[in-house]
């Protein structure tokens, strides 16, 4: 692999004896890092170019005194640097642009929020346990997959109404600064979660007379609960698959209770042991998807959307 100064452009012809550089070209990549980019590209069209001489090495005919196996290793060799030069070298094929184009598409340039949340020093990711035999919250997020035919509560306007945020968000905060002085998680992350599970409250499994549960973490009544209960057709995605089914949630009697059950479990689930105190949304966020809090494979990402986007920063200032 090429060598790839971080604050430096790479060099035109790598040589394939340089494999230094393979993680900082990874953490690149990651961060989608135009440079990190072409390298990738130029890497990619490198390795068509050798399977093409490879093939063409295969399809001659490998008779003479001097064929023996140092003969092709050194012709392998030879092949893999000629492949780095060829992709390195001008506009080579024209492999490297279209890939680098496609890179480019699904890495855009992040697009910073208008002014700060309030967030504090990050709290250090910690490898996060699984154990089975503990109750796990509802598996799917109602922001992604909403329950069927849901009730607004009194106030919503619609999904994307200001009024129906602003007033979702006023309802929760004085509940979620309890919990977070409790869980050392931001009150913020906290509302932006029970946002994205009941679609801004329009989706809050609702009981039978018609009145809210405030369920608004969508957890799952499971064996060992002992209090009332609501049914809600919601989604879960399984195998890669959504599948609607009919669940049981957990019905509270304000949204009070519904944070002190949130944070309970939260508490005393060791899966989520490296999620209390945390202070970035990316550890908050990733934490819970790790932990197995939801199937939507997309909900840590949604997640942090909400947290660092305009709406919650609006409702909040409202």
């Amino acid at each position: 692999m090429p060598v790839v100064n971080e604050k430096s452009s790479p060099p035109a012809t790598p040589n394939i004896f340089d494999v230094g550089s393979l993680a900082a070209l990874k953490r690149q990549a990651k961060a989608g890092d135009p440079a990190a980019n072409k390298v990738v590209a130029k890497q990619f069209e490198a390795l068509f170019l050798q399977m093409v001489l490879k093939s063409m090495r295969d399809a001659t005919p490998r008779d003479g005194m001097f064929e023996s196996e140092q003969t092709r290793m050194y012709e392998s060799l030879l092949d893999q640097q000629l492949g780095q030069a060829l992709g390195g070298s001008g506009r080579g094929t024209g492999l490297a642009a279209m890939i680098e184009a496609q890179l480019a598409r699904q890495n855009p340039e992040p697009v910073l929020p208008d002014g700060p949340l309030p967030l504090r020093r990050a709290a250090p990711v910690l490898p996060l346990p699984v154990d089975k035999g503990l109750p796990l919250p509802r598996n799917s997020a109602p922001g992604a997959f909403p329950l069927q035919n849901p009730s607004p509560l009194p106030g919503s306007t619609s999904a994307a109404g200001a009024p129906g945020q602003a007033a979702f968000v006023e309802r929760l905060l004085p509940a979620a600064i309890a919990a977070e002085r409790s869980t050392g998680i931001p009150a913020h992350f906290m509302v932006a979660q029970a946002a994205l599970e009941t679609g801004w409250g329009k989706s809050e499994p609702r009981r039978a007379d018609g009145s809210p549960s405030f369920n608004i973490f969508g957890i799952k009544a499971g064996a060992n609960w002992r209090g009332p209960t609501v049914e809600a057709t919601t989604t879960e995605v399984v195998a890669g698959v959504s599948q609607s089914r009919v669940e049981r949630f957990r019905a509270y009697g304000s949204y009070e209770e519904a944070f002190q059950d949130y944070t309970n479990l939260l508490a005393g689930n060791p899966r989520y042991a490296g999620i209390l105190g945390a202070q970035e949304p990316s550890v908050f966020a990733r934490g819970l998807q790790a932990a197995g809090y939801a199937t939507d494979p997309l909900y840590a990402a949604k997640l942090e959307r909400i947290i660092g986007g305009p709406t919650l920063r609006q409702a909040l200032a409202g």
